[in-house]
């Protein structure tokens, strides 16, 4: 008699917390309102964060008592009777839905989810998921009370959590990685099923709003170019879903309107047009943008850019109309427009020559060149790539090796080094030693050593390269005697000297040499 009475006042104790738990959830985003960052403390935006961290808890959770039921489904004898998710597993599922959802919601009201009608779908999704499952949990428990009576409503109930966390869950994966994100590398069976367009087509900003192609001088530069780079690098953090800063950069009328620091840009002034100055700023300040774990924007995208601002970032001119200069052309090249009828990558002068700036010429990369490439992929995975599929130039970044490259791992590289054309060292181990092996790539264009160990000895070997345009040196101990030796290279656009031991003085009289190079020193 005992053991009944004590079982049948379990339920009536979870119930009521369950309900009080029910309540203020539904409650929360109701009083809270509309969330606005600015006004939010530091303390709810910190606590919001750990919510990607703790939902994969609820998650895991769930997919235990899914595959504890199919057990017990596929069980004989006693062990279908005592088999099943218990109420232990459903009270975890349950209480770790509630904590993901209370975090979920601080994050959200943390701010960067301006009017964003997907976080706020996102956000009721998460707490009805945690009300059907604090509702299973407690038949369970009552069920249970009851000697097993009415155990499918449970059963029901796990079903029905289950289906609302999978489509709460690829809301979330929507926000974080964007909403094309599951399909965008789907195979073509798959995609002419969805009725998506070919792996390989045309963005929808590309060859304008009647999809003809058309060539490179007729290109609005807006619309098939600025476009296409910003919904590449920025919009995913800045749609009408997802609006950090109150900025949204997917239409130009948003562009101009700006987000709570102002106008994304300042037609005429790429310096002072926060758009660019954000992207200019070293990976490791708090305001670079993108932020450092995500795809930066290549120097070539951040050419066309700011050639665009700097050209009045007009909405409908085309390239012809805003006529680019040597060094543009070889970044539209890159983009596959080539701004011109000629390509910059097969621009000449009168004579015959490479024209000045222009990307050295493409030829078909060498069938032994790619066996040698492969043979690093093991060890420098994704670090060492070709330029694109029909060039025989190799890049490489050490993005996913960071402080595990040094002179030794560098050195392997030795028997392509010659076929480089951009080298991103940053924040590796590597020295002098490993520059002056680059001085045998002769095409190098673009280098970035920032947070490394190198000294004035490694200018002695970029000046080697006559091709370099862009160089970063930030946060390095080169010193005025060593940058004043980059005036000998002809084509250098963009010099970063942040957080060196290079002075103002030299730095003026680097400039008076170098009148056609951009020197950023953070000032």
């Amino acid at each position: 008699m005992a053991q009944t009475s004590s079982s049948s006042r379990k339920p009536i104790f979870f119930t009521f917390a369950g309900l009080v738990t029910i309540g203020a959830m539904i409650a929360m985003p109701l009083l809270a309102g509309q969330p606005d960052g600015d006004k939010v403390p530091d303390i709810v935006r910190f606590v919001g964060r750990f919510h990607p961290l703790v939902l994969h808890l609820p998650i895991g959770m769930v997919t235990l008592a899914i595959l504890l039921e199919l057990t017990r489904l596929f069980s004989k004898g006693e062990d279908k009777k005592r088999g099943g998710a218990g109420s232990l597993v459903l009270g975890f599922c349950a209480a770790s839905a509630v904590v993901a959802v209370i975090l979920g919601f601080l994050l959200y009201q943390g701010g960067g989810w301006d009017e964003s009608k997907l976080a706020e779908q996102h956000m009721w999704r998460g707490i009805f998921f945690a009300v059907a499952m604090i509702v299973t949990f407690l038949a369970k428990m009552w069920s249970d009370a009851a000697g097993g009576s009415g155990a499918w409503f449970s059963k029901a109930g796990l079903l029905v959590s289950t289906a609302v966390m999978g489509i709460a869950s690829h809301d979330g994966g929507s926000l974080t990685h964007g909403e094309n994100y599951l399909t965008e590398e789907a195979p073509a069976p798959i995609r002419k099923a969805l009725g998506l367009p070919p792996k390989d087509g045309k963005s929808k900003h590309e060859g304008g709003s009647d999809g003809v192609a058309a060539s490179p001088e007729q290109l609005v530069v807006y619309t098939d170019l600025v476009a296409p780079i910003l919904e590449k690098r920025c919009t995913n953090c800045h749609n009408a879903d997802k609006s950090k800063g109150k900025l949204r950069l997917d239409t130009y009328e948003l562009i101009v309107k700006g987000g709570k620091n102002g106008s994304s840009i300042e037609p005429g002034n790429f310096e002072k047009s926060h758009l660019t100055a954000r992207i200019l700023l070293p990976k490791d300040d708090e305001e670079h943008m993108p932020p450092e774990e995500k795809p930066q924007v290549e120097e070539h995208e951040l050419a066309v850019l700011k050639w665009w601002i700097a050209s009045g970032a007009d909405p409908k001119k085309t390239v012809a109309e805003l006529n680019p200069p040597a060094d543009v052309k070889a970044a539209l090249a890159k983009l596959g427009t080539g701004g011109s009828s000629k390509s910059a990558a097969t621009a000449k002068t009168e004579g015959g020559a490479p024209a000045p700036g222009a990307a050295p010429k493409a030829t078909p990369a060498d069938p032994a060149l790619k066996t040698q490439v492969a043979g690093f992929a093991k060890e420098f995975p994704g670090a060492l790539t070709f330029e694109s599929q029909q060039s025989p130039y190799l890049t490489f970044t050490a993005v996913s090796l960071r402080e595990h490259l040094d002179d030794n791992a560098f050195q392997k590289l030795q028997p392509v080094v010659k076929h480089l054309v951009t080298a991103d060292l940053s924040a590796t181990k590597v020295t002098d030693k490993s520059v002056a092996l680059l001085s045998s790539a002769a095409n190098l264009r673009m280098v970035r050593l920032s947070e490394t160990g190198v000294t004035d000895a490694s200018i002695d070997a970029l000046v080697k390269l006559s091709k370099l345009e862009s160089v970063n040196l930030y946060g390095t101990a080169v010193t005025d005697g060593g940058v004043q030796k980059l005036a000998g290279l002809p084509n250098l656009k963009r010099l970063y000297l942040w957080q060196t031991k290079v002075t103002p003085q030299a730095i003026d009289e680097l400039k008076k040499k170098l009148p056609n190079c951009e020197i950023v020193t953070g000032a």
